[in-house]
């Protein structure tokens, strides 16, 4: 039994990732958790310059769900790679740093600096919003995610996956997006825009209006998206989207996913990727599977 899955040439002992965001460095996980278990950590979103996030209701509970708008809160790229890179090198696991951007030139310069550390890999999230441009994500608008998509491209030679927003008419056109500019390996979902009100109050819930929608109301959603994208390109697809056991990790591998990722179920059980390494392990002998590979994409 095999569930190694290697990802643009680097091997993950297995493929669940914890999820940028819900997992911050591993550092307050690692108390309770053997980090060593897991297949990759997502490092939190990183911008070139410390960000303390947005204001007023940050989390919000909704049915089957949570919503979110936390604003990229980070200590900044240059004191993650010289505080938090190192702790996360000393486990045995794959180290991805997610970098973000409110423009062009922040996304250059962090993938110049992280080109230079220790990270395994790279994740570009590419719904941050165009500051400059009136606020409207990047990965909403085809000619800005290739723009920057292209342009980080050029600045890294480590491998590249690009994090695709739910938040669009073609989910297969940004994947080929992607793929077209030299990404090695497409992730999504990202969160769904969505909204929430108080009717006490008479207002909207978040002080920005809209937050991010992530947990299992979102799966079917997520899993249709994998599924199309998996189908469309030919770079390696880390699937994610309220994935909360390993039956619902084993749905999106077989959507097409090598591996997955892991975000909001971390809220709810801190044990909830190794629950799910240990239930993929448990299915594959149930089912005489001997590799993750007999069954990616299966559908």
């Amino acid at each position: 039994m095999n569930t190694k899955v290697t990802i643009a040439g680097v091997e993950f002992k297995n493929p669940v990732i914890a999820a940028s965001g819900t997992f911050g460095f591993g550092k307050e996980f690692s108390e309770y958790l053997d980090l060593n278990k897991l297949g990759g950590i997502c490092s939190k979103g990183l911008t070139i310059h410390r960000n303390l996030g947005n204001k007023g209701i940050r989390i919000y509970e909704t049915a089957s769900g949570i919503m979110n708008s936390i604003g990229l809160q980070n200590p900044g790229i240059e004191y993650f790679v010289k505080e938090e890179l190192p702790f996360m090198k000393k486990f045995d696991t794959v180290t991805i740093a997610n970098l973000g951007g409110h423009c062009v030139d922040d996304y250059i310069k962090g993938a110049e600096i992280l080109d230079q550390t220790t990270s395994d890999m790279i994740e570009l999230n590419i719904s941050c919003p165009n500051v400059k441009e009136g606020g409207m994500a990047f990965g909403t608008d085809p000619s800005k995610a290739r723009e920057v998509i292209r342009k980080v491209r050029s600045k890294t030679n480590k491998p590249l996956i690009v994090k695709l927003s739910p938040n669009v008419g073609s989910i297969v056109e940004f994947a080929k997006i992607a793929e077209d500019e030299g990404a090695d390996s497409i992730s999504l979902i990202n969160t769904i825009n969505a909204l929430a009100v108080d009717i006490k109050s008479k207002k909207t819930i978040f002080a920005n209006k809209t937050a991010g929608l992530s947990g299992p109301c979102v799966k079917p959603i997520a899993l249709r998206m994998v599924y199309e994208v998996s189908n469309a390109v030919d770079i390696p697809v880390i699937g994610m989207g309220g994935i909360m056991n390993y039956e619902d990790a084993l749905e999106f591998i077989m959507a097409g996913a090598t591996a997955i990722q892991v975000g909001t179920a971390n809220f709810i059980d801190y044990k909830s990727m190794e629950n799910i390494i240990s239930g993929i392990e448990k299915y594959m002998k149930e089912e005489n599977i001997s590799s993750l590979d007999e069954i990616t994409g299966i559908i």
